[in-house]
């Protein structure tokens, strides 16, 4: 027992330290918690999603928060906990209620004369969130006689990039509650600080080194230029990518690609916000990009498109 006490005097230590100005950023990530992907296929919760011509089996969030008070528990059981250690989270089920006014599930970006990307509801999801941080959650009631437990598992994962950076799972003890609230909360509570604490470090990380991204430059088949056709001397995918040396954090990303046709870059690392304080997307660093290829001496049109928060692709030589 006073081994455990000390686990949590130190465990609460850390935390504050997290707190101390001289140690962590004022800012704490924005965070959402949803349902697996897993969970929802387990309990009935999906359903199909064109994706380009090709069927695939999506989640229904909708379904799943209008049928499963569990669920609903659930979430709002940890953005409690959440909420009481001082990390800010969305809703997840009023996000969805926005999504609704869209019909988005089967909607896809094209140019005039075809061509494009779709999204998936989830990639939707983060968009309409901006949460920086998703907290996918996968529980399962046991029943032993009349006593019930809970197993968890919860997975912190990059909004922007996917990336999973911080997991907590756990077995609660059994008990005669029928709150499955509250047995969450006896399974979590004492693994959900060094959870959070990973959560926090990854987003101090961020700060200092800027959020990771993905950006593509494409060009339509009508279009008589490519990214070699010269400037001033320069090339174009040349001029592009000092560009990108010139507004990255620290000048760092990675030209993964590099043709007459296309250029991809990764772990494109960009500022957190801007001037006035707003969060940065794919889309909004993107959109500097493009009108840079816009303006002088280039004078290309251009379109962009983006997927969820953290990937853009400008498409050159048509609207």
């Amino acid at each position: 027992m006073k081994i455990k006490i000390i686990k949590i005097m130190l465990v609460s230590l850390m935390i504050m330290s997290y707190a101390t100005p001289g140690f962590s950023q004022a800012k704490k990530p924005t965070i959402m918690v949803v349902p697996s992907d897993v969970w929802c296929n387990q309990n009935g919760y999906m359903k199909a999603f064109n994706n380009q011509g090709t069927i695939e089996k999506v989640p229904d969030y909708k379904r799943a928060f209008q049928e499963n008070s569990d669920l609903l528990a659930m979430i709002s059981k940890i953005n409690g906990l959440m909420a009481d250690r001082g990390f800010p989270l969305k809703n997840m089920e009023s996000v969805v209620k926005t999504l609704e006014s869209e019909s988005a599930e089967n909607a896809m970006l094209s140019s005039k004369n075809g061509g494009g990307i779709t999204e998936s509801p989830i990639d939707k999801l983060k968009k309409t969130a901006k949460a920086d941080i998703i907290m996918q959650l996968t529980f399962e009631v046991l029943k032993v006689g009349p006593k019930k437990s809970v197993r968890f598992t919860l997975q912190g994962i990059d909004a922007y990039t996917d990336k999973e950076i911080a997991t907590a799972q756990g077995t609660g003890n059994q008990s005669f509650s029928a709150d499955v609230a509250v047995l969450l909360e006896e399974a979590i509570i004492d693994k959900i600080d060094n959870f959070n604490i990973g959560l926090q470090r990854h987003f101090d990380d961020l700060f200092a080194n800027g959020r990771e991204i993905i950006v593509r430059v494409k060009k339509f088949d009508t279009w008589a230029g490519d990214l070699e056709k010269e400037y001033n001397g320069e090339e174009l995918g040349t001029l592009i990518e000092n560009w990108m040396k010139a507004n990255t954090v620290k000048g760092r990303f990675s030209t993964s690609e590099s043709t007459e046709n296309m250029l991809l870059f990764e772990q494109v690392r960009i500022p957190l916000y801007d001037s006035s304080g707003n969060a940065i997307d794919a889309r909004g660093f993107a959109r500097n990009l493009q009108k840079f290829l816009s303006a002088a001496p280039f004078s290309i049109v251009n379109k962009l498109m983006t997927k969820g928060l953290g990937q853009a692709v400008i498409v050159l030589g048509d609207k």
